[in-house]
C-alpha cells in the first residue's frame, strides 16, 4: 500500500513538473528568447513583461485617444491604433511590441512589405492558440499557400495585371483633366499650394 502511494506521488509530481514546465517555458521563456532573437535582428521594442506584454500601455493609449473629442486636422493613425502609432515613433520603423507573451513585429519598410507580400510561403501566418479564433475568423487573413493565392485572386479579379491595362487611358483621361483644372487654378509663373 505505501509502495502505491509513492508511485501514486511520484507520478503527481512529474505530471507538475512537466506542466509547470510549459507554463514557464510559454510564459517567460520562450518570450524572452523571441525577444533576444528580434534584438538581434536590428528590431527595438519594449521588453516583455510577464504575461501581460505592453497590453496594459495598449489599453491605456486607446482609452486616452477615445476620451479626447475628433479633430479634423488630427493624425487619424494617432486616433485609431494610438499604441501602434506611439510604438513606431519611439522605436522606429520596423520594431516590435508585445500582446501578452505574443511578440507582434511591425513593418513600415516599403521594400520588406514587398517582400512578405510576394513570398508569403516563407512568412507564414502564426496559428493562434485559441480555438476560438478559428471558429470566428475564416477569412483571407487565415489562409495560406496555394488556399491563399486561389481566394485572393477570386475577391480581387479587378486589379489583376490584364484588367489593369485596359484601364490605362481612362486613369491617364482623368489625370489630364484633373492636372488641367490645377493648371487653371494655379497663377502662370508662381507657385502655389493645393489642397489635393
Amino acid at each position: 500500500m505505501e509502495m502505491l502511494r509513492s508511485m501514486i506521488t511520484t507520478i503527481c509530481v512529474a505530471f507538475l513538473l512537466v506542466y509547470t514546465w510549459k507554463v514557464l517555458n510559454w510564459a517567460w521563456f520562450k518570450p524572452k528568447k523571441l525577444e533576444k532573437y528580434l534584438r538581434k535582428s536590428g528590431l527595438k521594442g519594449n521588453q516583455y513583461k510577464l504575461l501581460y506584454g505592453d497590453l496594459k500601455e495598449f489599453t491605456e493609449s486607446v482609452i486616452e485617444a477615445k476620451s479626447k473629442p475628433v479633430n479634423f486636422s488630427d493624425d487619424i493613425a494617432q486616433r485609431i491604433i494610438p499604441f501602434f502609432f506611439d510604438s513606431i515613433n519611439k522605436n522606429g520603423k520596423n520594431s516590435f511590441m508585445w500582446l501578452g507573451p505574443y511578440p507582434v513585429v511591425l513593418i513600415t519598410d516599403p521594400e520588406h512589405l514587398k517582400e512578405i507580400f510576394t513570398k508569403n510561403y516563407v512568412y507564414l501566418k502564426q496559428n493562434h492558440p485559441n480555438p476560438m479564433t478559428k471558429l470566428l475568423a475564416q477569412g483571407l487573413a487565415n489562409l495560406e499557400g496555394d488556399k491563399w493565392a486561389k481566394h485572393r485572386k477570386i475577391i480581387n479579379p479587378a486589379f489583376h495585371v490584364e484588367k489593369l491595362k485596359h484601364m490605362l487611358p481612362a486613369f491617364y483621361v482623368s489625370c489630364s483633366e484633373m492636372l488641367s483644372k490645377w493648371e487653371e487654378i494655379v497663377p502662370k509663373g508662381t507657385s502655389f499650394e493645393l489642397d489635393v
